[in-house]
């Protein structure tokens, strides 16, 4: 952990610094930079090694039920988030679907529900997903048209869902459909659907830039039994809003975390790159990139820390967590196109470690909200204080 300056900043408690120092020294010593051929191997792979350390135990709520405390702790996953990012944005990505695949479970779920699916999400033993989004319904989720029809104490799921993580490994969906109790988004509910459930099915399987498990879900004629519900009929939108709001926050830590990375990197090449009787440093140009750079991470660094301390404060954080998504996204994008500047052709050579910095950052400024979702919610609740 190159720079641990930010540690010591007031959002933070002594038990989040050594969370984040001994996640460090474990991620160094059992994460590869680089990954294989076979994505979904190592994805299992990763979320059991980071079951069996301990670390999944945060992305869930409920000491009883295998979690790290009570709530889940929005500075916690966030520096879990941002540290697993500056190593592998795999791990990263293995780390946060374990939460975001049974964040609905851990908010809203009954306790059996915990009993059955958080033990395993928190010690690495089952896979979780989220399946909000299909083919026409991405960041307008009240235009869904998967819909689960009541029949007697079954709900029976037609439809589909797409760019759903983890799909194809996942052990159980979370899957938001519509079931009717209103218009839009008022007539939405959350069922879990076990893989194995007769009806289901893996429709394709999508290929990305930054490769992570990534799939169309099908269903035709699912039956899933009502007791399968999260949360109230009816309610659904809500629970995958509150969801969100959990997470989104940690999408910046995320980015934070592939910035640190390249801006480590940019330093190394620069520092090292042997020109004109100097290195690469001695440039001003490049002194000011360097400077803009740390800047742009510290500014983006702020804004994420203080959703995620207001969060666990108990305060609403919509606006602020949409700040922090898109600040962080939109910096680490320019960051770590700096860094590709900085190694100049070495930076655009396949899985060179700029060049996959570049591949990963991209997703972050779509999904959990584009940016331009991001705008548009900041923009609201801005206009909702001032007609107040």
């Amino acid at each position: 952990m190159a720079d641990e300056n930010y540690l010591k900043w007031p959002f933070f408690e002594a038990r989040h610094a050594q969370l984040a120092q001994e996640l460090d020294a474990w991620a160094a010593q059992h994460i590869a930079h680089d990954h294989g051929p076979d994505v979904d191997a190592e994805c299992r792979q990763l979320v059991k090694a980071l079951g069996a350390a301990g670390w999944l135990r945060h992305a869930v709520a409920g000491a009883e039920f295998g979690g790290a405390g009570s709530q889940i702790d929005t500075r916690s996953i966030c520096l879990i988030r941002e540290t697993l990012a500056r190593h592998s944005g795999l791990a990263d990505f293995a780390f946060a679907m374990q939460g975001l695949g049974s964040g609905a479970i851990s908010l809203a779920g009954t306790a059996e529900q915990k009993q059955r699916y958080l033990g395993k999400v928190a010690a690495g033993e089952a896979i979780s997903a989220f399946a909000l989004s299909e083919p026409d319904a991405g960041s307008d989720v009240a235009a869904m048209a998967c819909e689960a029809r009541l029949e007697g104490d079954h709900y029976v799921i037609n439809g589909e869902k797409t760019w759903i993580s983890n799909g194809g490994i996942a052990d159980f969906y979370v899957v938001f459909v519509r079931t009717g109790e209103a218009p839009g988004s008022r007539g939405i509910s959350a069922l879990i659907v076990d893989a194995e459930t007769p009806g289901f099915e893996i429709a394709e399987r999508i290929n990305v830039i930054a490769p992570h498990p990534l799939a169309r879900l099908k269903f035709t004629h699912c039956r899933v039994p009502v007791t399968q519900r999260v949360g109230a009929a009816g309610e659904g939108f809500k629970v995958a809003m509150r969801t969100l709001d959990v997470f989104r926050t940690s999408v910046a830590a995320a980015a934070l975390g592939f910035a640190r990375r390249a801006l480590d990197e940019a330093l190394k090449r620069a520092t090292t790159r042997k020109m004109f009787q100097g290195v690469l440093a001695d440039f001003q140009l490049t002194q000011a990139k360097l400077a803009q750079m740390a800047t742009q991470i510290d500014s983006a660094a702020l804004l994420t820390y203080r959703a995620a301390w207001q969060r666990d404060q108990g305060e609403n954080v919509t606006r602020e967590a949409a700040m922090a998504k898109m600040t962080a996204t939109e910096n680490a994008q320019q960051v770590i196109d700096a860094a590709v500047q900085i190694w100049g052709g070495l930076g655009v050579v396949s899985e060179q470690p700029v060049e996959r910095l570049y591949r990963e950052i991209r997703a972050l400024r779509i999904y959990e909200g584009a940016t331009e979702v991001q705008q548009l919610i900041i923009a609201r609740e801005l206009l909702k204080g001032a007609s107040a």
